[in-house]
């Protein structure tokens, strides 16, 4: 299993990557060691995680996220939450 996310940074940016362990992925980002993008714009909190099949789903998943308009991901990330547990997967 594998999960596509995304992040909402401090500058209120939406970051978007994908993961088989969503809380040691988090907490990498939190750290600053995860990606260039978010250690200039910590902190960073999960908006969204979505469970895929696979590796090769995530990547495809990620990149049709990243495609997509900001006013699409703030939808996906309001559906997300709607339908999501308390807790985050992973």
């Amino acid at each position: 299993m594998a999960f596509v996310y995304l992040l909402r940074c401090s500058d209120g940016s939406l970051y978007c990557g994908w993961t088989t362990d969503v809380e040691r992925r988090l907490a990498a980002h939190a750290a600053g060691t995860a990606s260039r993008y978010t250690r200039s714009r910590r902190p960073v909190e999960l908006a969204a995680a979505i469970a895929v099949a696979d590796r090769s789903a995530a990547l495809r998943e990620e990149a049709r996220i990243k495609r997509l308009s900001r006013a699409a991901k703030l939808e996906l990330v309001s559906r997300s939450r709607s339908r999501s547990s308390p807790a985050p997967r992973g």
